[in-house]
């Protein structure tokens, strides 16, 4: 029986942060490509807060900003503003951070996801503009480093920070709504998802009647899941053992998949924000109008339906990576419901196994490998096979065979009909025991005559087309 604590709801909101992919910084010329770089390299007096600096706004991180928030079915406003966050942290050198207060560029928007109990609609308060801090790199083991670094490469880095309406209930629907948002943001071309820091996430959690906790430091899909249903836990327990929830923040250990209290949460008049005096507002509404926006997510699921006639199920995986649904159109020409099927559940099972994307493999060796399948030159269970050799070849950066010279290594080759009639026949005519039970009723002798083919095939054929021809031979006699 569920306890008064257990049937309380879990509200939950999210403060998504999104790298946008500028080739410059939000307020400066420096160039935001620091991978392969040394620390504090990518700096200058503006992104290093030095006296006398002054900010100059980033037109493309506007469009960008923009063109996310048409998508994103918000409101824009007339005229938004910069504003100074008041904090002190190593991180950022001036003091504050230039971000968006009480004049975001868009409110009120949506974006739907498939909640627990079907399509479900969730609400985006607000999405607004501000700059990344830097990166501090804490050097030692565990929890108490000796020394903490700071590398300013990352300062200035434009930022899109998207706001939820407390309108998630689970850890599942939080991550299914993360997936979206990440789609949408690749097929809008405004975000790298491979970037460090591309995309981080601070959760507001609480149960029905209690103060809301805020997590930071959740940098993956799987990371936010984890941490929500953890917390949910840690607070259910303490409700449980008659203890109040203390309105905090906390900090996400990925390693360990717990949350630790880092500190009492402020309130937004700690940060004293006050609009930014070297930025003047913006009035970017009239630009709505030149932004085009190129086939989401929604549009192009209808479209494989319709052009290609696949199932919703497959239409759904198929357009949920913007790579993927890319892949599977180049490959869809030889047979639209055969590449659906292989691509949606085959090649994807064996990426997600491997924990590969999908460039993994050039679209011309899959295409290749279709054509083999259509034509019958190969059964599933071969093709399966020649798909996992081509992809333990990539992932050992080695060149991928064809898959007509793996066949011929591998001798994968379908056996012809004739050649398995003979045998199937050889097969019954041998196992007269076993013959006399599956003609008495018991149906599980059909599955020893498959296995006793599949000796004499090597484990080449399809154990499918075996059980028919078996089946042919077994009744007409």
């Amino acid at each position: 029986m569920r306890t008064v604590t257990e049937e309380r709801g879990v509200i939950i909101g999210l403060e998504v942060h999104t790298q946008l992919s500028t080739a410059s910084k939000l307020f400066c010329g420096c160039s935001t490509d620091y991978r392969e770089d040394e620390p504090n390299t990518h700096v200058c007096p503006v992104c290093l807060g030095l006296p006398g600096s002054l900010p100059v706004i980033n037109r493309r991180a506007v469009e960008y900003a923009l063109k996310v928030a048409k998508a994103l079915n918000c409101r824009v406003a007339e005229e938004c503003e910069f504003a100074r966050k008041n904090y002190f942290y190593p991180d950022l050198p001036k003091g504050f951070q230039i971000t968006m207060y009480d004049r975001p560029i868009g409110t009120q928007g949506y974006v739907d996801i498939e909640g627990e109990d079907g399509e479900k609609r969730i609400g985006i308060t607000r999405i607004h503009l501000e700059e990344d801090p830097g990166r501090l790199v804490h050097a030692g083991e565990g929890d108490r480093p000796k020394y903490t670094l700071v590398d300013y490469n990352r300062s200035g880095i434009p930022l899109l920070e998207i706001v939820t309406d407390p309108d998630l209930r689970s850890p599942k629907e939080a991550r299914r709504f993360l997936n979206a948002l990440r789609t949408t943001l690749e097929y809008l071309g405004v975000f790298e998802g491979d970037r460090e820091g591309a995309l981080r996430v601070d959760a507001n959690i609480s149960i029905e009647g209690q103060n809301r906790v805020e997590i930071k430091n959740i940098s993956s899909y799987k990371g936010v899941e984890k941490a929500l249903t953890f917390e949910i836990t840690r607070q259910r327990g303490m409700m449980r053992r008659g203890l109040g929830i203390e309105r905090e923040t906390r900090h996400f250990m990925e390693a360990r998949g717990i949350t630790t209290s880092s500190r009492s949460k402020e309130v937004e008049h700690d940060y004293r924000y006050f609009p930014e005096p070297d930025l003047r507002p913006l009035r970017v509404r009239s630009w709505l109008d030149r932004i085009q926006l190129p086939e989401m997510p929604a549009a192009r699921r209808e479209r494989f339906m319709v052009q290609y006639g696949v199932s919703l199920t497959h239409a759904r995986t198929l357009t949920g990576e913007l790579r993927l649904a890319e892949f599977y159109e180049k490959v869809a020409h030889v047979d639209a419901l055969l590449a659906a099927t292989w691509v949606a559940d085959t090649l994807l099972g064996e990426l997600n196994y491997r924990d590969q994307s999908i460039t993994a493999l050039p679209p011309e060796r899959f295409e290749a490998l279709l054509r083999m399948l259509k034509s019958g030159a190969i059964t599933d269970r071969g093709a399966v096979e020649i798909l996992r050799r081509m992809l333990d070849a990539a992932a050992r950066h080695e060149p991928i065979e064809t898959p007509e010279r793996i066949m011929k290594s591998l001798d994968l080759g379908r056996d012809n009909a004739t050649d398995l009639m003979a045998m199937a026949a050889e097969v019954v005519s041998s196992n007269a025991s076993a013959v006399s039970d599956y003609r008495s009723g018991k149906r599980e002798a059909l599955n020893f005559l498959v296995g006793q083919m599949m000796k004499r095939t090597r484990g080449k054929a399809d154990p499918r087309e075996l059980r028919r021809v078996l089946e042919s031979i077994l009744t007409s006699g």
